[in-house]
């Protein structure tokens, strides 16, 4: 390693918290190494649940990513090599939400690797693609997690295929995005960012399933509903990356009273802290302030750039967390204004979660049609 990249390895894994020593690039730095978004810092072996151990071998890094500022950050993740197959493509999984804090990452906490994501990724497996799966910037590392900052999710998305390539340089450029929920938001974005952000990957289309958009709609509908955990989360995703949010002056006492839950659990102990309060209780006036819906839609919309591939969205019906009309009525025809292809599969009857195991198998020949 040169004497430049040295001593900035060691500052940045300083700043991050990442101890230098525990670090081991799976790479082996050279004077050309550069400390670029996709740069393995370290590199360990991830016990997988069950329904993916049998298919894969997995590794759980560590790796750069940027932020929306451009500055440098940590990410976390695995990357799931398949036992068989040609093995040299890849598809990043992108999950839907599990929480805040750092015990929430799947990489790490099989409990929030759901049942639906274990279904999606185990039929990839088998079709002999290595996955890469981010746990997000803020799962995982130190700095608060963007929870529903699109540009922050697509980042690290492409900067885990990068990280898979640096690992196994068997692995072509050419890679597919398959996301549920935050993450099917997440890959919409990623496919926007990718012409400027993704090198000399080559994204041959995306898969976003019952992706959470338009939220100058959703957001209205959410106080005094069972999901006000979500609308919590996102508040506090949004001061994460514009300080004009204060999440304390937007909640009502009773919530404010029970924030510490975003700390010491993940999903669905967040949905059950505040699933009873009434909208006055969540919200100061029961209502998001119109400025700050603002910046759900500035921060967490997709669609309002032009994606870069082609496009796969699936949505349950019956979805209760991402309403049907919302994707149907309203992402659809803001993505179909580009020029990309985009096909739209309704699950029907199919909720938030079954959308994503009752899709795996026509997800997979989408992603394998991409490949051909």
């Amino acid at each position: 390693m040169n004497k430049i990249v040295r001593p900035l390895l060691a500052v940045l894994l300083s700043v991050t918290g990442i101890v230098a020593a525990t670090a081991q690039p799976a790479v082996a730095a050279t004077e050309s190494t550069a400390l670029a978004p996709g740069l393995v810092l370290s590199s360990s072996t991830a016990t997988l649940p069950a329904e993916l151990s049998a298919l894969a071998t997995g590794k759980r890094i560590q790796y750069l990513s940027t932020s929306i500022t451009g500055s440098a950050i940590t990410a976390t993740g695995l990357i799931l090599t398949p036992r068989t197959g040609k093995k040299n493509r890849t598809v990043a999984w992108a999950h839907g939400t599990t929480g805040l804090a750092d015990q929430c990452a799947p990489s790490t906490n099989q409990a929030v690797f759901w049942p639906e994501a274990r279904t999606a990724v185990a039929e990839l497996l088998s079709r002999g693609w290595t996955v890469a799966a981010t746990d997000y910037p803020g799962i995982g590392t130190p700095q608060a997690h963007p929870y529903l900052i699109g540009a922050s999710e697509g980042r690290a998305i492409i900067d885990s295929v990068k990280a898979a390539r640096n690992l196994d340089s068997a692995l072509t450029p050419q890679y597919v995005i398959d996301g549920h929920s935050q993450g099917g938001q997440g890959a919409l974005f990623a496919s926007q960012i990718a012409p400027s952000y993704d090198g000399n990957l080559v994204l041959k289309g995306t898969s976003s399933i019952a992706p959470v958009s338009n939220t100058d709609t959703i957001v209205p509908l959410i106080p005094g509903t069972a999901g006000q955990g979500y609308l919590v989360m996102a508040l506090y995703g949004l001061n994460a990356v514009d300080s004009a949010v204060q999440p304390s002056a937007i909640l009502a006492p009773p919530a404010k009273a029970k924030v510490g839950v975003l700390s010491s659990g993940c999903l669905n102990e967040i949905l059950a802290a505040y699933e009873n309060l009434s909208a006055t209780q969540l919200l100061v006036g029961g209502t998001v302030p119109d400025a700050v819906l603002a910046k759900f839609v500035q921060y967490d919309n997709p669609a309002q750039t032009a994606p870069s591939a082609p496009i796969l969205v699936v949505q349950g019906t019956e979805d209760e967390a991402v309403p049907y009309f919302v994707t149907a009525d309203q992402l659809i025809p803001q993505l179909q204004a580009y020029s990309q292809p985009v096909t739209f599969v309704p699950i029907e009857g199919a909720t938030h979660d079954t959308s994503v195991i009752e899709s795996a198998d026509l997800v997979a020949d989408w992603i394998a049609a991409r490949f051909a």
